[in-house]
């Protein structure tokens, strides 16, 4: 038995420790929004967070995963509630076929832990190991800079940051 932390919950996981992490997440917990594309680790459909860091989770044994947590998309936010990052790539339109989204979001939202205010150039490089194959790059680039500015702002309003700032 492997125990993992998903999205804040202990999971408990009787698979092979040589099985893939994605499979884990998609066949034993159900979540799937991390795809499964190229198996090999080369288009980013399967990316998650792993500790807060990026993942391909189609080449990650689920027994790397062993007492670290790991981060989906379906951990950012629900479909009632979603989270920052979620609603700015909704309203940036920034998913066409959306089968790499989930990838995209998830090095987005690790980028977006680090800073705030990312610059072009930070965002392009957290985000280039992911394929898009439907050329809505622009359109992620902008979800990306709209949820920094979000969060900067949601941030900025707190308390503590108010009297942080003054």
């Amino acid at each position: 038995m492997i125990e993992i932390r998903v999205n804040g919950r202990r999971q408990t996981i009787a698979a092979d420790p040589d099985t893939p992490l994605l499979y884990v997440l998609r066949g034993e917990l159900q979540l799937n929004a991390a795809k499964y594309g190229c198996g090999l680790g080369q288009c980013g459909s399967c990316t998650v967070l792993v500790d807060g860091e990026p993942a391909f989770s189609c080449v990650v044994p689920v027994l790397l995963a062993e007492n670290k947590e790991v981060t989906t998309l379906e951990g950012l936010g629900t479909e009632a509630e979603p989270g920052p990052l979620q609603r700015a790539f909704i309203a940036e339109q920034a998913a066409q076929c959306g089968y790499c989204i989930p990838g995209m979001m998830m090095r987005a939202h690790a980028l977006l832990r680090k800073t705030l205010t990312p610059s072009e150039s930070q965002i392009r490089q957290a985000l280039q190991p992911n394929l898009c194959r439907c050329g809505t790059h622009l359109r992620i680039l902008r979800a990306v800079r709209r949820a920094a500015e979000e969060m900067r702002s949601a941030s900025s309003d707190r308390p503590a940051a108010r009297e942080t700032a003054l």
